[in-house]
């Protein structure tokens, strides 16, 4: 389908020519606009030739110049200009799957979308690539690419994703490696199926890949909701099977290195709290490529806050802004993986600031079960309930991760607002990063307070 103009950008370079909201943008310099792809590679060239369809039907073209790079102005009523790719697989870990009824719709799509990867980090499986995207993706470098792999054996890639192109389509990831673009690879691991030998052995099949343009391996274990009536039966990972993962990586990271390979290959954090083991410092992490993936998020927060409060200047500016004398006595909830370290940043902090009064409280989930341990899965309902009754002090700081961004509601559908009401203090969300979080605890920040 054409992509239709829905506006123009003021003082943009297609606001000095004909074109008008309504218009069909068919091709740019020759080549077809199917999507958000095409358009933003061609439409970076100086000199631009616009191929454009009335609403009349009647074709136009046009010439333009700019700066390379510069944005041409046109606007469209979608933001990929095409319909979202939909997951075809049926993974037997699938996450949306295990969720249960009554949600946001929202939560229920299944995107696996190329265009969403090199546009917001997403990752792809591969199986629903056609030819053609395979070779626009080539043409156009779109480095880098992020792939959901879990397993290079092609058989059982097949058996844990549920579709029988799984395992053909790992051939992709020779063709992208030879043809110079970078990876980050995300493996999910279930016990029993992709974690031992078979783990061992799809570490050495990535790094194997031509030239060494795998950036960055990640491995996750599998997240279990109490919501998996009817789905294939998987159990979580126990202390020692998780160490035996870290383990595995550990010497596999060695292999690497031996090969002169730059590639970080990493557990997420929640294997090492699995493994009861300390996770490691900031620098196991290298550039820390998969933080989005949970994977050096523990590290990074602990370095940066502990190299704050060892700056006496970043200090004594923070203290400059409080009151030396007055007390401050709050909560902080968070989900129980990052409860241990929040505690330890905060003590950190208690020592600089001796007026703070904080309890780190760790919420159970109940609502997706207690095996679900991260921040970012916590609903309201969750919150409100376990710290109903308890003294909370002048406010509650929450996760900004509890909350979706698009109107700031938990999981189930409560308002910052709703949880301030219930729990009789005002709740207050903290962003990520050191920062932002020795601003709270001190009470600078009053973003999205209610």
């Amino acid at each position: 389908m054409p992509a239709i103009i829905t506006a123009i950008a003021p003082g943009s370079p297609a606001a000095r020519t004909r074109v008008a909201a309504g218009d069909a943008l068919l091709a740019i310099n020759g080549h077809l606009i199917a999507d958000v792809l095409d358009y933003r590679f061609y439409a970076a060239e100086r000199v631009l030739r616009l191929r454009l369809r009335r609403p009349t039907g009647r074709e136009y073209t046009l010439r333009l110049r700019k700066e390379q790079y510069e944005d041409l102005g046109l606007h469209f009523a979608d933001g990929l200009m095409d319909n979202q790719r939909q997951c075809k697989n049926k993974c037997i870990f699938c996450f949306i799957d295990q969720l249960p009824p009554g949600l946001r719709p929202s939560l229920y799509g299944k995107d696996d979308d190329a265009r969403l990867s090199f546009l917001f980090g997403n990752y792809i499986t591969l199986t629903n690539l056609t030819e053609r995207e395979v070779q626009r993706i080539i043409a156009m470098r779109l480095s880098l690419v992020n792939i959901s792999v879990h397993t290079m054996n092609p058989a059982l890639r097949v058996r844990m994703m549920r579709n029988p192109k799984a395992g053909e389509s790992l051939a992709l990831l020779e063709r992208f490696t030879l043809a110079g673009l970078d990876l980050n690879i995300q493996l999910v691991l279930c016990p029993g199926w992709n974690d031992g030998a078979e783990l061992r052995f799809s570490l050495e099949q990535l790094l194997a890949l031509p030239g060494g343009r795998v950036r960055s391996i990640a491995a996750v274990p599998v997240g279990l909701t109490r919501h998996r009536e009817g789905l294939t039966q998987l159990r979580a990972f126990c202390c020692a099977e998780a160490g035996l993962v870290i383990d595995c990586i550990g010497e596999m990271r060695d292999r690497a290195a031996e090969l002169g390979l730059e590639t970080e290959i990493c557990p997420s954090d929640e294997f090492f709290l699995l493994a009861q083991r300390d996770p490691p410092a900031a620098a196991y992490y290298g550039a820390f490529a998969q933080l989005e993936n949970g994977v050096g998020l523990w590290a990074l927060l602990r370095q940066d806050v502990l190299a704050l409060l060892a700056d006496a200047d970043a200090v004594a500016a923070l203290l400059a802004q409080v009151p030396a004398d007055t007390p401050r006595r709050f909560t902080l909830a968070t989900g129980r993986a990052a409860a241990p370290l929040l505690r330890f940043l905060v003590d950190e902090c208690a020592k600089v600031w001796h007026n703070m009064e904080v309890q780190v409280i760790a919420i159970q989930n109940r609502f997706f079960g207690e095996a679900i341990t991260v921040a970012g899965l916590l609903t309201g309902e969750d919150i409100c309930t376990q710290l109903a009754g308890v003294p909370l002090g002048a406010e509650v700081l929450l996760p900004a991760v509890c909350l979706r961004h698009e109107r700031d509601l938990t999981l189930d559908g409560r308002t910052l607002a709703e949880l301030s009401t219930r729990l009789g203090v005002p709740c207050k969300v903290v962003e990520n990063g050191a920062e932002p979080l020795l601003d709270a605890l001190l009470g600078i920040v009053e973003e999205k307070s209610v």
